[in-house]
């Protein structure tokens, strides 16, 4: 029977936290890849867990300047591989088999590894699988700057929702010598494609979320503003609204 990764993530959640209490003391190295763990907690709202709290950490890093980075980076998940003999039909099943992988086929993370005990690193070990089941010809397959699988169907909506507003440089001051107002803005927006490439386009004040705080005054007379942030938004994968902003 297929599942949904609207009912396999509670359970996939509650199945890692119980997994890391059971950790043992000496701490390792995180090997999975937290692009994985990102998907996967972002089309479930963000469930409290220990995973996904790193999950959204690493989420909110990559936003946090400088650089700006994708905050999915979902050609870091490698949801090519299966352990079935046939390819499936539903790529949604493909995010919950990415977790469990073989350790020695993840690829690289953006960021070093941390020296710390990990519940996903732990659950990913019980579950290997051996290597005669895993088929020659679905070996993992890595895809520069978009998804190793078709995620054009709407299960992967929410990757689509994902914007990232970077807000360069917003300026509002009264000029001295003849009262005017002068305003100057650069705003560029961040948005995924069809199988999840990322791309940036120029934007505006006025494209800001109303979730978006420290511009409410711009343009009303002419008080003295200096902002920027970066602001990312999103919908999971039941349509529900998320969003975090980080003001530098």
């Amino acid at each position: 029977m297929r599942h949904s990764v609207k009912k396999l993530l509670p359970s996939i959640a509650v199945a890692l936290a119980v997994t890391g209490l059971s950790l043992p003391a000496p701490a390792r190295a995180q090997t999975y890849p937290i692009d994985c763990a990102i998907l996967l907690c972002l089309s479930g709202g963000w469930p409290a867990s220990v995973p996904c709290a790193r999950a959204r950490a690493e989420f909110i890093r990559r936003i946090t300047p400088w650089p700006v980075e994708p905050p999915l980076q979902i050609w870091r998940c490698p949801m090519g591989a299966s352990y079935e003999t046939s390819p499936s039909s539903n790529s949604a099943d493909r995010i919950f088999e990415a977790l469990f992988q073989n350790e020695s086929t993840a690829p690289r993370q953006s960021f070093p590894a941390r020296d710390t005990a990990d519940p996903i690193a732990a659950a990913w070990r019980s579950t290997e699988a051996p290597d005669y089941l895993v088929p020659a010809d679905q070996a993992l397959r890595l895809v520069q700057d978009r998804a190793d699988i078709d995620i054009s169907g709407p299960e992967f909506n929410f990757v689509r929702s994902i914007r990232v507003f970077d807000v360069r440089y917003a300026r509002q001051h009264e000029s001295g010598r003849d009262g005017d107002c002068n305003r100057s803005a650069t705003v560029v927006l961040g948005t995924y494609g069809t199988q999840g490439d990322f791309s940036w386009q120029r934007s505006s004040i006025t494209a800001l979320p109303e979730a978006h705080v420290g511009l409410e005054r711009w343009g009303q007379n002419c008080p003295g503003i200096y902002h920027r942030s970066v602001f990312v938004d999103w919908r999971d994968y039941e349509g529900n609204y998320g969003f975090e902003q980080v003001n530098y």
